[in-house]
């Protein structure tokens, strides 16, 4: 069993700047690749950025890339996404993933726990 538990969300103004952290229970996170995704109101969920477990090989959706970068610390079982230059589309509800490991990154379905979500709003 994994548990997630997302913070450091909140409130920003438009060009500035969040870090949201996930800190995962279980003996697996280390060995997992761990993924961001967000959804807006009324909008599917959507892949943000995903870290592998060993070669911490990072990879970003083209709407955040240079903008967000997502990190680990296998030692205390923690992700991170830093946010910078944030817009207001950014807006939404950010969620951490673990990945099955049976699939692509990007894809939503090969996510297996799951987080209760951070909200983040941008103002204009």
């Amino acid at each position: 069993q994994v548990q997630l538990v997302e913070s450091g969300g909140g409130l920003v103004q438009a060009g500035g700047s969040l870090r949201l952290s996930c800190a995962a229970s279980g003996r697996t996170f280390s060995s997992s690749t761990m993924g961001w995704f967000r959804q807006a109101p009324g909008k599917e969920r959507e892949f943000v950025a995903a870290i592998t477990w060993n070669t911490f090989n990072t990879y970003y959706a083209d709407s955040v890339k240079g903008r967000f970068s997502i990190s680990r610390d296998n030692a205390k079982n923690t992700v991170y996404l830093q946010m910078n230059s944030l817009k207001p589309e950014d807006t939404a509800a950010y969620y951490c993933a673990r990945n099955s490991g049976r699939g692509t990154y990007s894809s939503l379905y090969t996510y297996d726990y799951w987080g209760q979500g951070t909200q983040v709003t941008v103002s204009s």
